[in-house]
């Protein structure tokens, strides 16, 4: 559960940001992003 808040908190923090850096650097850091959720939920499910 904190992997998830920490990373809301990350995607609040990129999205403050975004409007003041290239595009392909927030393509990048919503990858990063989405890649680590999809990690996150791959390994929750296996857990279970």
């Amino acid at each position: 559960m904190f992997f998830i808040v920490a990373a809301l908190l990350m995607l609040g923090v990129l999205l403050g940001t975004v409007a003041h850096v290239p595009v392909p650097v927030s393509l990048v850091a919503a990858i990063a992003i989405a890649a680590w959720l999809a990690i996150f939920t791959i390994r929750e499910r296996q857990h279970r």
